[in-house]
């Protein structure tokens, strides 16, 4: 099994920059995906950002494209989110998770591991 613990969240105005991190532990050769996805209270987990851990590919959600940043580090098994220009409508809790097979990468159901979530809020 893979553990994932985030942080890097917090309070900023909109226009600020925030830069969540996602440590994973376990059996990390086995993933394929790492994600990251946001939740406001009422609303599905919607997805923002993904890397392949090998490839280091990327891929974005149109509302985030431009402003956010994805990347990993093998060495210290962390996926970083780089937030930046955030607005008042990026505010949510924001969680990382690992798939480990190819395929679907944009549905919260088909990813294996979550961490517990970190709050963003940007004020307005």
């Amino acid at each position: 099994q893979v553990q994932l613990v985030e942080s890097g969240g917090g309070l900023v105005q909109a226009g600020d920059s925030l830069r969540l991190s996602c440590a994973a532990s376990g059996r990390t050769f086995s993933i394929y995906y790492m994600g990251w996805f946001r939740q406001t209270p009422g609303k599905e987990r919607e997805f923002v950002s993904v890397v392949t851990w090998r490839g280091g590919s990327t891929l974005y959600a149109d509302s985030v494209k431009g402003r956010f940043t994805i990347s990993r580090d093998h060495a210290k098994s962390t996926v970083y989110l780089q937030m930046n220009s955030l607005k008042p409508e990026d505010t949510a809790v924001y969680y990382c998770a690992a798939k480990s097979q190819l395929g679907i990468y944009y549905s919260a159901a088909e990813y294996n591991a979550w961490g517990q979530g970190t709050q963003v809020t940007v004020s307005s």
